[in-house]
C-alpha cells in the first residue's frame, strides 16, 4: 500500500526541495453505491458479466442503462475510472442478443482508445455474445484486404469521426446493411469534441443521422464524457437531439493527495522561476526510484521525450536499476509500439511513463499510484482527468500539478481555492459556424441530394448557406432538391475535420517525398514558413521550400538546437455588433469582426535558455478572416490616473490584453492558442481606446461569447494574476505573452493594474 504521507515527508528532505508546495489538498475517499436494473438482462449477458466480476452495477450505471433501454438518448458525465464504458456496452450487447441483425457504431477521438475498447469487448463479450467476425476496428490502420469482410459481417464498428467522415459516409452504399440496422451510436470521450474539432464532429454526426434516416433507421445516441458543466447542452449541440443526463457518480474512489507545486523564484526583479521541466523530472524520478508506479504528463511531444531523458539521467545517479523501467508514450509512435507500451504499463513491466495528453483519455493502463502534471492542462476537467489516471483501483494516490511560468498557471498556484472550489467548464461547439457548415453541406450533398427538410439536421442557416453555394456554382437545384455540382469530386477529402479552414497546405519530407502533415493556412504561415523549425512526431524539420501556388511545404530533418517564433502584425475591424452591455460608462460588446494578420519575421531562439540568435524578415500575403470578438472601452478615471502618474497607457492596455487572454481559458474550455487579441489607444471604428479578444478561428467557436458572458469575472481574475505576481515590471507569469507579435513591447505592469482596477470599479460585484 502506497503511503502518500510517508513519501511526502521524504520528499521534503530532498536537496531540490525549496518550499515549492503551495497547497496540499486531501481528497477524501468515496464508497461505492450500487443499484438494481429495472428489468433483468439476458441471462447469457448477465452470466458473462458475473464471470468477469462485473455483475454488480454502480448506481449511475443502473440509471444510464435503464434510461437507454427506455429509448432515451443519454450522456454519462462522470469521473475517470467510473465504469462509463459499461453504460453503453451493456445495452449494446443486450440489443445484439435480442436482435441478431442489430448494429452499432462506436466513435472514439483516438485510435488508441478504439483499440483499447476492441480488446475489452474481445475479452468480455466474445465469442459468447459477438462472434469474432461480428466486431472490429475500422480506421486508417485497417489493412485494405480486411475492409470488405468488415463491411459484410461486422455488427459493431469501432472507429473515429475522421473515418466516418472520409470513408464510411461518402461510400455509404457499401455499408447499407449497417445503416438499415443501426440501433446505437456511441460517442465516447464527448468532452474531447470541442472548439473547431467539436464543431466539425457535430456536423459529421448530423450527416450520420440524416444518412441513417434515409435507410429507415433512427439510432439512439449514447455519449460518455468527463465531468463538464454543460453535459446536456453539449450533447444537444453535438447531435441536434435532446438528451437525458447521468452525472451522479456512484463509483468508489480511494482518495487522493493533490499537491500544487510551484517552482521557486530565482530572480525577484524579473520574476524568473526555476524550470518547471526540471521540477517535474525531479518529482517523477523520485517517485520511480522508490518503485511508485507513476505517469508524468507533458504538453508537447518533444517535451515528453526530453523529460524522460532528464528522469533517466537522474535515475542513473539515484536508482540505476529503474532506468530501463521508464519510457515515453505519445502520438506519432507506430500502433504496435503504442500497444506494446500499454501492455507493459498494464502488467507492471514499466514503473514510469512520460506521456502527452494521448494518455489523458481512458486507455486502460492498470494501477498507478502517482501522477505529475507539467503545467496546467488548460481546463479543470482535463486536470482531473490526468490526475485521475492514478488511484484508479480504490487505493489512495498522489498527484502533483507543477506550475508553468504563465499567468494562468501562476494564478492557480496563488489561488488554489479557485481550482478546488470551482465547478467544471463548459464544452463549446458551434455547428452554425459559416465556414464549417458550408463544407459539410457539400459533403452531405455528395452523399444524398439536399432537401429543404434537411434543416431539421443542419439548422435554420442551412437555407442561407445553400443559396450561397448555388450562387458560387457549387450546388445546383433541380425539382426542389439540391445536388452537388459535377465539377466537385469527393468533397470530404478536402475537409480536414481537425481544422477550421479548408485551405490546407501539405508538409512534405524533402528527402523522401513522404507527406508528413496537412496544415491549415494560419498554422502553415505561423509555424511552417520558410526557415521555420517544425516539430513532427517529436522530430525537428527545417522548412526549405514554401510554395503558395501549389500549397506545398518541403522540410528536411534537422538536429538544430534552436526553435523559431513568428512575429506578426494584427488588425481588427468591427463588422457588426450583436450584443452589448453597460457597466456605468463602460460599454462591452460582442459581434463580428474581420481580423487581418501579417507574418513579418521570425526569431531563432536557443532551446531552454531562450537566447535570441537573430531575426529574419518574411514576405507572406495578408491573412484575413471573419470571426467573433468581444471588445470594451477603458475607464476614464483609470486613464486620468495613468496620465497623472506618468505611466505608459499603450503598455497598460497591451499588458491587460495579454493577461486577459491568458486567463480566459479559466472560463471557457479552450487553449490560449485558440484566442487572439488586439489593444489600441485609438480604434478607427469606435474613436476610443479598445481591447479586443477574439476566437482565432474563422466564424468563431463560442469562446468570445463565454468571455462576454463572464467579462467581470475575467477582469477580476486578470487583475489578481497581475497584482499577485511578485515581479516588478512584468514577466511571463503575468503580462508577457509568448505569442506576442510585437515582442512584448510596450508593456507597463502598473498601468495594466490601474486600468483593471478602474474596470472593476465601474462593475462592482453584485
Amino acid at each position: 500500500m502506497f503511503d502518500t504521507a510517508d513519501f511526502m515527508a521524504r520528499l521534503k528532505r530532498q536537496t531540490f526541495y525549496d518550499g515549492q508546495i503551495c497547497r496540499s489538498q486531501a481528497i477524501p475517499p468515496r464508497v461505492a453505491r450500487f443499484g438494481k436494473l429495472e428489468n433483468p438482462l439476458d441471462p447469457r449477458l448477465q452470466a458473462e458479466l458475473d464471470l468477469h466480476k462485473l455483475g454488480r452495477f454502480y448506481s449511475h450505471q443502473v440509471h444510464a442503462v435503464d434510461l437507454i433501454r427506455r429509448g432515451e438518448n443519454v450522456i454519462v458525465s462522470t469521473s475517470s475510472a467510473s465504469g462509463k464504458s459499461m453504460c453503453y456496452n451493456i445495452p449494446v450487447m443486450q440489443s445484439a442478443l435480442e436482435n441478431p441483425r442489430a448494429c452499432a457504431i462506436y466513435l472514439f477521438p483516438t485510435k488508441a482508445l478504439a483499440q483499447d475498447q476492441f480488446s475489452k469487448i474481445k475479452h468480455l463479450f466474445s465469442p459468447s455474445i459477438l462472434k469474432a467476425d461480428e466486431f472490429d476496428t475500422f480506421d486508417g490502420d485497417t489493412p485494405g484486404p480486411e475492409r470488405p469482410a468488415i463491411r459484410r459481417r461486422a455488427r459493431l464498428i469501432i472507429t473515429n469521426p475522421d473515418m466516418l467522415h472520409l470513408s464510411m459516409m461518402p461510400n455509404h452504399a457499401s455499408w447499407d446493411r449497417v445503416w438499415r440496422n443501426l440501433r446505437y451510436i456511441v460517442v465516447d470521450e464527448a468532452h474531447a469534441y470541442r472548439g473547431v474539432f467539436g464543431s466539425h464532429v457535430s456536423l459529421v454526426l448530423r450527416r450520420l443521422r440524416r444518412l441513417a434516416q434515409s435507410y429507415g433507421a433512427n439510432p439512439q445516441f449514447i455519449l460518455s464524457s468527463a465531468t463538464i458543466d454543460n453535459p446536456q447542452e453539449h450533447a444537444l449541440n453535438l447531435t441536434g437531439l435532446p438528451f437525458k443526463v447521468v452525472d451522479d457518480d456512484g463509483s468508489p474512489k480511494g482518495g487522493k493527495d493533490f499537491i500544487f507545486w510551484n517552482p521557486p523564484i530565482i530572480d525577484e526583479v524579473k520574476g524568473t522561476r526555476r524550470s518547471a521541466n526540471s521540477e517535474s523530472a525531479n518529482l517523477f524520478s523520485q517517485l520511480v526510484s522508490e518503485g511508485i508506479r507513476s505517469i508524468c504528463f507533458a504538453r508537447t511531444r518533444r517535451l515528453s521525450e526530453l523529460l524522460a531523458n532528464y528522469a533517466r539521467d537522474r535515475l542513473s545517479e539515484i536508482a540505476p536499476s529503474y532506468v530501463s523501467r521508464v519510457k515515453t508514450y505519445r502520438a506519432g509512435y507506430l500502433p504496435e509500439e503504442r500497444r506494446q507500451l500499454e501492455r507493459e504499463l498494464s502488467c507492471g513491466a514499466l514503473t514510469g511513463v512520460v506521456a502527452t495528453n494521448a494518455l489523458e483519455l481512458g486507455v486502460d493502463i492498470g494501477d498507478l499510484d502517482a501522477t505529475v502534471l507539467t503545467g496546467y492542462p488548460g481546463t479543470i476537467s482535463s486536470t482531473w482527468q490526468q490526475a485521475g489516471r492514478s488511484g484508479r483501483r480504490e487505493t489512495r494516490s498522489l498527484s502533483f500539478l507543477v506550475g508553468l511560468d504563465n499567468p494562468l498557471d501562476q494564478y492557480l498556484m496563488r489561488q488554489p481555492d479557485f481550482f478546488f472550489g470551482r465547478g467544471f467548464e463548459n464544452a463549446l461547439v458551434n455547428p452554425q459556424n459559416h465556414h464549417i457548415l458550408r463544407s459539410h453541406l457539400l459533403c452531405a450533398a455528395w452523399e444524398l441530394a439536399l432537401t429543404p427538410g434537411d434543416q431539421n439536421f443542419f439548422g435554420e442557416t442551412m437555407r442561407q448557406e445553400v443559396a450561397g453555394l448555388i450562387e458560387e456554382g457549387l450546388i445546383r437545384e433541380r425539382r426542389g432538391r439540391f445536388y452537388l455540382s459535377p465539377a466537385l469530386a469527393y468533397p470530404s477529402g478536402d475537409v480536414n475535420i481537425r481544422s477550421a479552414s479548408g485551405d490546407n497546405f501539405s508538409l512534405v519530407d524533402a528527402r523522401t517525398g513522404k507527406l508528413l502533415e496537412t496544415l491549415d493556412i494560419s498554422h502553415a504561415f505561423s509555424q511552417a514558413h520558410l526557415g521555420a523549425i517544425f516539430l513532427h512526431q517529436g522530430e525537428g524539420f527545417l522548412v526549405t521550400e514554401f510554395d503558395l501556388v501549389s500549397k506545398t511545404i518541403k522540410a528536411e530533418s534537422t538536429a538544430a538546437a534552436y526553435y523559431t517564433v513568428a512575429r506578426d502584425l494584427t488588425d481588427v475591424r468591427i463588422l457588426s455588433t450583436g450584443k452589448e452591455k453597460f457597466f456605468g460608462p463602460l460599454r462591452v460588446c460582442l459581434g463580428e469582426v474581420e481580423v487581418s494578420v501579417d507574418i513579418i519575421s521570425y526569431k531563432k531562439k536557443v532551446q531552454f535558455t531562450e537566447e535570441v540568435l537573430g531575426e529574419v524578415p518574411l514576405e507572406l500575403p495578408t491573412q484575413r478572416f471573419r470571426t467573433v470578438a468581444l471588445w470594451f472601452n477603458l475607464p476614464q478615471d483609470g486613464m486620468n490616473r495613468i496620465a497623472a502618474e506618468g505611466l505608459d497607457f499603450a503598455g497598460g492596455i497591451h499588458g491587460a490584453e495579454h493577461a486577459a487572454i491568458g486567463m480566459l481559458p479559466l472560463f471557457a474550455m479552450c487553449d490560449r492558442n485558440d484566442i487572439g487579441g488586439l489593444s489600441t489607444p485609438l480604434h478607427p471604428d469606435t474613436g476610443k481606446a479598445q481591447i479586443f479578444i477574439y476566437d482565432a478561428y474563422p466564424g468563431g467557436v463560442g469562446i468570445a461569447e463565454k468571455g462576454f458572458e463572464l467579462v467581470r469575472e475575467l477582469w477580476q481574475a486578470t487583475l489578481a494574476a497581475i497584482t499577485e505576481c511578485p515581479c516588478q515590471d512584468g514577466c511571463p507569469s503575468c503580462i508577457q505573452s509568448p505569442k506576442c507579435g510585437n515582442n512584448n513591447k510596450p508593456l507597463d505592469k502598473k498601468a495594466a493594474r490601474v486600468l483593471l482596477e478602474g474596470l472593476l470599479a465601474c462593475a462592482p460585484a453584485k
